[in-house]
């Protein structure tokens, strides 16, 4: 079990703003509650990536920029170049989708390769990787495969869901990157997480970073327990 302050799980949320209709005043919003409420991180469309970072600038709160998203369906030399603008642009944390056509054709070399060309930009960069399963497409052993290849090409995180397909994360696909992905991957929840107990049962399940748009409610909902509790940390 580890121990969880208030801001510990308040630095576990990538908070998501990835709407297509989004507005500056929106990423101005987003930002200031990103700092407020020291989240980990702000969830964007790469192209919101130069307004993000500066609107971070001085903080420890990354710009990270979602690649590919929601479809992942374009090329790899078009999702490496688009990772490389985003991180020109001033991006510091990038999140990719794979070609899920690819996975449901078996594909696996060119699985493997597009991991490994993405991952290879970030580490460059000095960038956390996350790559974007979208589990709610996805068989139980095609997920599984691609817990082997990130095992083997160490992105930073797999991650559940975009959050925009026919569902969201489970506690049941957590449980199950968590046991086939090696040590050193982390997994990112993503997708209809909107209560302090989905977030928790989450963070019970191994999730090692949360994105969600209702990480204010979140966050103020076990505030409010632990004062209630009397207590100053959670150990999960």
């Amino acid at each position: 079990m580890k121990r969880y302050t208030l801001d510990d799980f308040a630095r576990l949320v990538d908070h998501t703003n990835l709407h297509p209709d989004a507005t500056r005043a929106d990423m101005e919003q987003l930002c200031d509650e990103a700092k407020r409420y020291h989240f980990k991180m702000v969830a964007i469309n790469s192209v919101q990536s130069r307004l993000c970072s500066e609107l971070l600038a001085g903080t420890d709160i990354d710009t990270g920029a979602a690649i590919s998203f929601p479809l992942g369906q374009t090329s790899i030399a078009t999702k490496v170049f688009e990772t490389r603008d985003a991180l020109a642009h001033g991006a510091n944390e990038i999140d990719y989708v794979v070609n899920l056509t690819e996975v449901k054709a078996g594909n696996w070399d060119y699985i493997t390769r597009e991991m490994t060309e993405i991952v290879a930009v970030c580490r460059e960069a000095g960038a956390p990787s996350k790559v974007i399963f979208e589990n709610c497409l996805l068989t139980d052993d095609e997920k599984i495969r691609l817990c082997d290849i990130a095992s083997d090409v160490e992105p930073d995180f797999i991650k559940t869901s975009t959050g925009f397909s026919t569902g969201g994360a489970t506690v049941a696909d957590v449980r199950l990157m968590r046991e086939h992905v090696a040590p050193q991957v982390k997994v990112k929840a993503a997708g209809g997480i909107r209560t302090a107990d989905a977030f928790l049962d989450m963070v019970r399940a191994g999730a090692e970073r949360i994105g969600c748009s209702a990480g204010i409610p979140i966050i103020e909902e076990i505030g409010r327990r632990m004062e209630a509790e009397g207590v100053t940390y959670y150990e999960l």
